[in-house]
C-alpha cells in the first residue's frame, strides 16, 4: 500500500489517500474481524460486502463501515458467532433468524433456497429477522439477477429521517433496491435511500470536514442545515421528493417491519439505547422468475425490456448502476484509494 503522488492527489480532490489493491482491502478487513473474534463465516461474508463497496466506488458502504462493525460489537449489539436458523414457512415463503448477527451470513444461508423456490413457483419471498444491517442492498440483489431472477429488497434502519410535514425523526433511510436480469449484459439495478442521501454520505462529509448540500437535513429546530455534525447528532435527515419519498419510507417500515415481525426504525433506535451503532431489524427480499411467469413468451418479453433500455441510453440517459459497473472495471485493474485518516483509524483497531 502506497500513498498516491501529487498529480493523483489533485485528481482525488487533494485528499491525503492510501492506494490499496482489492486483495489488500480484503486482507485488512479479514485481519480486523478475526482480531475481534468473528467466526469464519461472518469474517468472509462481511469482508466481501466491504470489498464490493470499495470495488464499485460506493465508499460509504466500503471499509468505512468496518469502524461501525467493531463499535457495534463493542456495544454488545451484534453476535460475532451467530448461526442463522432457516424456517420454510410456506411454499413461497422463507424466514431466517440471523440470531443477532450481521445480515450477510443469514442471507447467504437462505439464498439458494430462495432461488430454488422462485424458480419452482415463479415467485418467492424471504424475510431476514433479528439482524444487524449495514450493507448496500444491491449486493443482495446481484446474486438474484445473476440467477436470472427479477428481484426487490428493502430494509428499515434507525429513526434518523423526518417524515414530510413532521417535526422529528421517525423513519430510517429505508433503502429500496430492484434488479432486472439482462442476457449477456450487467443487470439493471437501482438501490437508493428514501432519504435524500444515505446516512453514510453525511458521515463521510463530517469526517472530511465538509458541509453537506442544503436539502439533505435540518437542525433540531427544523431549519435547513449544512453542518453534517448538527444534522447527525441533533437534527434530522429529509426524505427525497417530499411526501412521495415519505410515503415510500412508510411502506418500507411496514413491509420490512411488522409484515416480517421485525423492528421499525423507531424501535431499532430505541434498542440502540444511545450506543449509535448499526441498526438492528430485518430485510424483505422478493424474487420473481420471468421464465416461470411468462413461459414460452419469456424471450420475447425480455427482448422488449432491452428495447426500453436501449431507448433510454439513446436519449443520453444513464442506466442505474452503470457508474458502479464502470468503477468496478477500473478498481479491478487499478485498485482503490481510501482516506489516509480512515486507513489509520482502521489500523488502530488492531494496534
Amino acid at each position: 500500500m502506497t500513498a498516491i503522488d501529487s498529480s493523483q492527489q489533485h485528481a482525488y480532490d487533494k485528499v491525503d489517500t492510501v492506494h490499496m489493491t482489492l486483495e489488500e482491502v480484503r486482507a485488512l478487513s479479514t485481519r480486523v474481524l478475526e482480531h475481534y473474534g468473528f467466526t469464519r463465516p461472518h469474517v468472509e461474508a462481511v469482508t466481501e460486502t466491504l470489498v464490493a463497496g470499495e470495488r464499485d466506488g460506493c465508499s460509504s458502504h466500503g471499509l468505512y463501515r468496518l469502524l461501525s462493525c467493531i463499535n457495534t460489537l463493542k456495544a454488545g449489539k451484534v453476535a460475532p458467532d451467530a448461526t442463522p436458523e432457516l424456517h420454510d414457512i410456506a411454499p413461497a415463503l422463507l424466514r431466517i433468524d440471523a440470531k443477532g448477527g450481521f445480515s450477510q451470513v443469514a442471507y447467504l444461508t437462505a439464498l439458494p433456497h430462495l432461488i430454488d423456490k422462485a424458480k419452482a413457483l415463479g415467485i418467492a419471498a424471504l424475510g431476514i429477522n433479528h439482524c444487524a444491517h449495514f450493507s448496500a442492498l444491491w449486493a443482495d440483489i446481484e446474486p438474484l439477477t445473476d440467477a436470472g431472477l427479477v428481484a426487490f429488497a428493502c430494509t428499515p434502519s434507525h429513526a434518523w429521517v423526518m417524515p414530510a410535514g413532521g417535526s422529528k425523526p421517525l423513519f430510517g433511510t429505508n433503502p429500496l433496491a430492484f434488479g432486472w436480469p439482462r442476457p449477456d449484459k450487467p443487470a439493471f439495478i437501482f438501490d437508493f435511500a428514501t432519504s435524500m442521501v444515505a446516512r453514510g454520505e453525511i458521515e463521510l462529509h463530517r469526517r472530511a470536514g465538509k458541509p453537506i448540500p442544503e436539502g439533505w437535513g435540518v437542525d433540531a429546530e427544523g431549519n435547513p442545515c449544512t453542518d453534517p455534525a448538527t444534522v447527525l447528532d441533533h437534527g434530522a435527515m429529509l426524505t427525497f421528493g417530499g411526501h412521495k419519498g415519505s410515503a415510500l419510507a412508510a411502506m418500507v417500515e411496514l413491509i420490512a417491519g411488522p409484515l416480517i415481525a421485525d423492528m421499525t426504525s423507531a424501535e431499532s433506535l430505541a434498542f440502540d439505547a444511545g450506543a449509535k451503532v448499526t441498526s438492528m431489524g430485518g430485510e424483505l427480499i422478493i424474487a420473481i422468475d420471468p421464465h416461470r411467469f411468462l413461459g414460452a413468451q419469456a424471450e420475447t418479453e425480455l427482448a422488449r425490456a432491452e428495447t426500453l433500455f436501449e431507448s433510454m441510453v439513446a436519449q443520453g440517459a444513464r442506466l442505474p448502476s452503470q457508474r458502479r459497473y464502470l468503477a468496478r472495471e477500473k478498481s479491478i485493474r487499478e485498485g482503490v484509494w481510501i482516506s489516509k485518516t480512515l486507513y489509520n483509524d482502521i489500523c488502530n483497531l488492531i494496534r
